[in-house]
């Protein structure tokens, strides 16, 4: 089997679908699309279904978005004005032994995919891709701290839950624009790396001492690490920022409860979608030779 044997769904997303969807036609795919913005002129080479289902028909592989699912089971999609909830009648028609490449899934899709004997390739937490389309990420996160703020991030405190690839390069950047960077991380070496780089850290223990003086806290961990406990010593002028994937580093609905101005900076890759989308396909791409060497039987 080859590429030009394979048909692939891109399904749900925002503009980086459309680059991801032109790369997979150039790649010699049959290319069927739904649940992402449409181009006026339209993506030559693809089909633009009316619907999941009818993208997901006769699909070998469908490609779903990174930032993953929402709490209620919903593909990341947000400029759809419904919902698109994965269900067994809409995977159904996707032919088999198929595969599905997102960012990561919920127990709602894997149960499905289970039980229709489809594979799920989650490529979230892929460093080389993290890097890849990390610049947009950070840009992105500057674009919401700068939005929503009143002062600038040159001299501003700004502490940083979290150092993992997108925290250690939001932190490099936000110290070069001259922001005071405090890191809260559990591991050493990262509170090691952080200082490194010109950032203050602290455990997370510590956070309750940095948190009084902080002008916009910023949380990159997708575990919920910052409680209401720990968002009651912020100021009320403060910022809270969360650029993680569900649940978010941070109690989202106390900080809102306490009157903290907050944003769930989520699909911040969107900001650069050609070059994300690319850097995205990078992973994809991976993925689906991998499949095709295992059906021709690993030659």
């Amino acid at each position: 089997m080859s590429w030009k044997d394979l048909v692939i769904a891109v399904v749900a997303g925002d503009n980086r679908e459309q680059e991801i969807a032109r790369c997979a036609v150039r790649a010699g795919a049959k290319v069927r699309c739904f649940g992402f913005p449409w181009p006026e002129a339209g993506i030559e080479g693809a089909y633009h279904a009316a619907d999941a289902t009818d993208a997901l028909k006769g699909a070998d592989v469908a490609l779903f978005p990174i930032p993953g699912i929402t709490p209620e089971g919903a593909l990341f999609a947000p400029k759809l004005d419904s919902k698109i909830i994965p269900t067994r009648e809409m995977m159904a028609g996707m032919r088999r032994p198929g595969h599905i490449i997102l960012g990561w899934a919920d127990p709602n899709l894997k149960a499905i995919c289970e039980e229709l004997k489809i594979t799920i390739h989650e490529y979230e937490w892929d460093v080389d891709l993290m890097l890849l389309r990390g610049p947009a990420i950070v840009e992105g996160v500057l674009k919401a701290i700068i939005e929503n703020t009143d002062i600038t991030i040159h001299r501003s405190r700004i502490c940083l839950v979290g150092y993992g690839t997108i925290g250690a390069l939001l932190a490099r950047t936000l110290v070069s624009l001259g922001a005071y960077v405090t890191v809260a991380a559990r591991n050493p070496v990262q509170r090691a790396a952080a200082q490194a780089a010109g950032a203050n850290s602290v455990t997370l223990e510590g956070l309750e001492r940095v948190l009084p003086e902080t002008d916009i806290l910023v949380g990159s961990v997708p575990k919920q690490i910052v409680k209401e406990k720990e968002l009651q010593a912020l100021p009320k002028h403060a910022l809270v920022v969360d650029v993680a994937a569900p649940p978010g580093s941070i109690d989202q609905a106390s900080a809102k409860a306490l009157g903290l101005k907050t944003i769930w900076a989520r699909g911040m890759g969107s900001r650069a979608p050609v070059t994300v989308g690319r850097s995205q396909w990078i992973g994809i791409s991976r993925r689906i030779e991998d499949i095709l060497k295992a059906r021709s039987g690993g030659s």
